[in-house]
């Protein structure tokens, strides 16, 4: 098995890393887990082709202090942040950081098997960018603009009612139903059915998927 496949866990939780690691290896990928972001960083694995799987919660350094510090020593490793019940706001920081995903605990174990894959597939595309880049097409390449927001995304969006989009902003907080409804001033029943209809409306399957469709949309988060 190629190291192209290989996908590096780091969580503080030993019961967490060793279901996660039979859970790749049972799907064909290779999986080298870590106790703690030092001994992640301090590898080889940061160099290596793959992708990072890492608990955005952690004693002394977070998954958002990895991601930073692979991007500050010029890795482009493929981050998956995995995120706790209220743990939204700090998913959307990451992605905001570069992140290409972030899968929610309890793990549903398609949804992670997705995540990965896609975020393997961008490591590939980024070894092969590394060797144009090394010499195998000597004309230089210009960067590709940023990619534009699916068309689909934006009229989902255009869709939403003001008080649908207010209430989506406020889920891309990380804001509970409880707390969504203190703000907007309506009962969290109320909450519920409009958020309800959001998910209808931007055909998501669930939140981090919603959050990664407002995101790229460019909804801001409640209280910005």
């Amino acid at each position: 098995m190629t190291t192209d496949r290989t996908v590096f866990i780091v969580d503080d939780d030993e019961a967490i890393r060793d279901s996660l690691s039979a859970l790749l290896e049972s799907a064909g990928f290779q999986a080298q887990s870590f106790a703690s972001p030092v001994t992640f960083l301090e590898s080889d694995a940061p160099s290596r082709t793959g992708c990072l799987l890492v608990d955005v919660r952690m004693p002394r350094m977070s998954g958002l202090e990895v991601q930073e510090r692979l991007a500050r020593d010029g890795h482009r490793m493929p981050v998956i942040v995995m995120t706790g019940h209220g743990d939204v706001p700090l998913a959307v920081r990451a992605m905001k950081a570069g992140a290409v995903d972030f899968v929610e605990k309890p793990f549903d174990e398609d949804v992670l098997l997705a995540a990965v894959r896609s975020a393997l597939d961008q490591a590939a595309d980024r070894v092969a960018e590394s060797r144009q880049d090394a010499g195998d097409h000597p004309a230089a390449v210009p960067d590709p603009p940023a990619p534009a927001v699916p068309p689909e995304i934006l009229a989902r969006v255009s869709a939403l009612t003001p008080r649908e989009l207010d209430v989506l902003r406020w889920l891309v907080a990380g804001r509970s139903n409880k707390v969504i409804a203190h703000e907007l001033s309506i009962s969290p029943r109320t909450v519920e059915i409009h958020r309800s209809r959001v998910m209808d409306k931007m055909q998501a399957d669930s939140l981090p998927s919603l959050v990664r469709m407002a995101i790229a949309a460019g909804v801001a988060p409640g209280g910005e």
